[in-house]
């Protein structure tokens, strides 16, 4: 064999990334490395160790998009390099941010869509934070005028997410969670109207509970802040925490009023990742009114030679979502937008059929429109069977499958669910896949019963409620 030919191989060889030196060793996971690599070998040992990873499309405890077109993959790619922040060096980015701000405006029904003030955040947790911060800062300066003490603020909510417990943390507030009772799993108005005095700087009711899916009835707590006022004087706001639920209601249910058609919703946050579609990293806080976002939480920051108001909790972040969050906007519109949403309730109600059908589950939520297309279940209280449902999801897990198990808030830790969110990208033979997988899950529990059934704890201990 020539000498070039035998050349010619051996740098071929040592060309492969899987014969290299670099991965034939443990990779540095404690230590910054002394020395640097090829490209090609670090790109091969991250790759491979993510694979550990589930498949987010089966993921099915996540409210977040996991099905993206190629325009989308594209248009990140192209903005991965654009600070949102630095109006001035990309005043195009921050034009679009504005834009889709008012479209939401627009599609939430603000009276004045032109004098709207909102913004983009890093998801719909940043932008209840903005929401609740309104609330007090308006709340506290309310009393001031008055004369009146500060210092004991509370809110009102019902089951929520674990964002709004940070913020009443953060900001020295009382949480007043309305705690649930067998037969009523979310915040009634009475409820919330029994829990408020003078110091609730507001009630946040929310559009599509995390734990089932269901819808609060904001506009039955607005009706009943109206009497409240009238009979009391006390004019209390409301927030919605619409994360997901401001992506929905909208196209399958336009005549439901639960958004700025009523005075009394001062502001609402939404996750444009979830329900709108984005890609992961966007959320939206509207303002009803100018007036209803104190002064005082607008920064204005000489930044890289220009003067820019802010009022969002994070700096520096990726303009790309939002770019893509209006590259869906025109893309889809109303229509489309409808189309989508449709198809995952249809999509949900047929899953949760056949899961009633399967005889051992008592279904919470069927994927209905008056709330998430989530179907959430329990075991019924006569279920002949030898397993609990975090031995159910362990083994669904063997197939690929993430279907969370979870006790229900107080006071109904004693209830178990399951839930799955049935979003874009979910579709109807995935849904029979996993139909099937749960029923051959039930073959197995008959065949190997459950010597102990597990409990939370033993499952892991971990709240797969959270978004």
């Amino acid at each position: 064999m020539p000498i070039h030919h035998r050349r010619s191989v051996r740098d071929e060889l040592l060309d492969d990334v899987y014969a290299s030196t670099d991965l034939s060793t443990a990779i540095p996971k404690f230590k910054f490395p002394e020395n640097q690599h090829d490209p090609r070998h670090v790109y091969s040992l991250l790759h491979d160790e993510l694979m550990l990873d589930g498949n987010s499309r089966q993921n099915l405890a996540t409210f977040c998009t996991t099905w993206l077109e190629p325009e989308v993959h594209q248009l990140m790619a192209e903005c991965v390099d654009k600070n949102m922040i630095d109006k001035d060096e990309y005043p195009q980015t921050a034009e679009i941010e504005s834009r889709c701000v008012h479209m939401l405006a627009d599609l939430w029904h603000a009276p004045d869509g032109a004098s709207t003030l909102g913004c983009s955040t890093t998801g719909s947790s940043e932008a209840a934070m903005l929401g609740g911060m309104a609330l007090k800062w308006r709340w506290r300066d309310k009393r001031r005028a008055e004369g009146k003490p500060t210092d004991r603020p509370n809110l009102i909510c019902g089951p929520v997410q674990i964002c709004w417990h940070k913020f009443c943390r953060y900001w020295d507030i009382e949480i007043r969670e309305v705690p649930l009772e067998k037969g009523r799993l979310l915040m009634t108005a009475d409820e919330a109207v029994a829990r408020c005095d003078e110091n609730t700087i507001g009630v946040v009711p929310t559009l599509g509970l995390t734990f089932t899916g269901q819808y609060e009835p904001v506009k039955a707590i607005s009706d009943a802040l109206d009497r409240l006022q009238k009979e009391t004087g006390l004019d209390i706001p409301i927030h919605v925490d619409a994360a997901s639920g401001a992506f929905l209601a909208p196209f399958v249910l336009p005549d439901y009023e639960w958004d700025f058609r009523l005075p009394r919703v001062k502001s609402i946050n939404a996750s444009g990742h979830k329900f709108g579609l984005a890609p992961l990293g966007v959320g939206w806080v509207v303002w009803r009114d100018p007036a209803d976002l104190p002064e005082d939480l607008i920064f204005r920051v000489n930044y890289l030679g220009g003067d820019m108001p802010t009022f969002a909790l994070n700096f520096s972040r990726p303009g790309g979502e939002i770019v893509c969050q209006y590259y869906n906007f025109l893309r889809l519109g109303r229509e489309g937008y409808r189309e989508v949403q449709e198809a995952c309730y249809e999509n949900a109600q047929a899953v949760a059929r056949d899961i009633a059908a399967m005889g051992p589950f008592e279904i919470i939520h069927d994927g209905g429109t008056f709330g998430l297309p989530v179907v959430c279940w329990t075991l019924k209280d006569d279920a002949a069977v030898n397993f609990s449902l975090y031995d159910y999801a362990d083994k669904l897990r063997t197939r690929g499958w993430l279907v969370p198990a979870y006790s229900m808030p107080a006071n109904r830790e004693d209830l178990v669910v399951q839930r799955i969110l049935v979003r874009h990208g979910f579709s109807r033979d995935l849904g029979d896949l996993l139909l099937e997988d749960m029923k051959r899950t039930l073959e197995h529990f008959e065949g190997h019963p459950v010597a102990t059934p597990l409990t939370q704890d033993e499952a892991g201990g971990y709240d797969h409620s959270g978004r």
